[in-house]
């Protein structure tokens, strides 16, 4: 399936007297909040809350904003000398009528390949980026999103990761979520194809197109430690990269949309490789299965 495997990491030294500490809960229950992404306002610093709603983030600039947001509840944003408790407000859904079909036939339609059969493996630290899936007419006999299938390379047994689907906004971003939960996907250990299943969420193809993101969770369970000693000076350090590696493939596009620090960022190709002539830009290898 793949013929080539690059792994690239991005290592983070984290000095703990820079961090903050606190915990997330739900505003009417006081139950902790698991997954909620969190963010230094404007900047590539994130982390994830852990199950028990736990979040260390480094960065102990009181006068820094804290960007809280987890599917089923509103966004906060919390000042970090304030953010040692944060509670976060449920939002509640309008559900939409789901029409049973009873047909027997099954067509399926597997979209979003690309040419480039190399596939490469980065850690893009706390930050997502987004793969953008174009509507075509041809989809009208299988409007009906089944599953979204991603390539993984983890070091771990079961990492986890989350799944987000957005519409698209007036201006082409990414937009709303299109599910109202959280849907966390269990990774097996090794170079992987796993396939997720979206068929109880009845979920039509947008006319607009959807983007597809996979969030990396930045908790103790998918942490991946590794002595490292430099041999020019002797040092043994810590290096630490969190499971899994989304794997990549190269493609032909001037920009690409990631999130970072609370915001979707429009990224061009000169922006993200200002030394490189190609015309080229690494977008998550994912892929959809429609139905009808």
């Amino acid at each position: 399936m793949m013929k080539k495997l690059a792994i690239f990491f991005l290592f983070f030294a984290v000095n703990a007297a820079a961090q903050t500490k606190g915990v997330v809960k739900d505003s009417l229950t006081g139950s902790p909040i698991a997954y909620v992404s969190i963010w230094v306002e404007n900047e590539n610093i994130g982390t994830t809350s852990e199950e028990n709603g736990e979040f260390h983030i480094a960065t102990n600039d009181k006068n820094k904003n804290l960007i809280f947001s987890a599917l089923g509840y509103k966004k906060k944003i919390s000042k970090v000398s304030e953010s040692q408790l944060v509670n976060l407000s449920p939002l509640a859904y309008d559900l939409d009528e789901i029409t049973i079909n009873n047909k027997k036939e099954k067509r399926q339609l597997e979209i979003g390949k690309t040419k480039n059969a190399i596939a490469e493996a980065f850690d893009n630290g706390p930050r997502m980026d987004a793969k953008f899936f174009p509507y075509y007419p041809e989809y009208k006999k299988t409007r009906w999103i089944q599953k979204a299938i991603i390539l993984t390379d983890s070091k771990i047994d079961d990492a986890t990761i989350k799944l987000h689907l957005y519409d698209v906004d007036e201006n082409g971003f990414p937009g709303n979520e299109l599910l109202t939960k959280d849907y966390i996907v269990t990774i097996k250990k090794g170079v992987t194809r796993s396939e997720i299943d979206l068929s109880d969420f009845n979920l039509e193809m947008p006319k607009k197109g959807i983007f597809v993101v996979f969030e990396k969770l930045l908790i103790k369970k998918n942490k991946v430690e590794k002595t490292i000693t430099d041999f020019n000076t002797n040092i043994t350090k810590i290096q630490t990269t969190y499971a899994p590696l989304v794997l990549y493939n190269a493609v032909e596009r001037d920009f690409l949309f990631s999130f970072s620090g609370g915001r979707w960022l429009k990224r061009t190709k000169e922006e993200i490789n200002p030394f490189s002539g190609s015309k080229t830009v690494y977008e998550p290898s994912v892929t959809l299965i429609l139905t009808n």
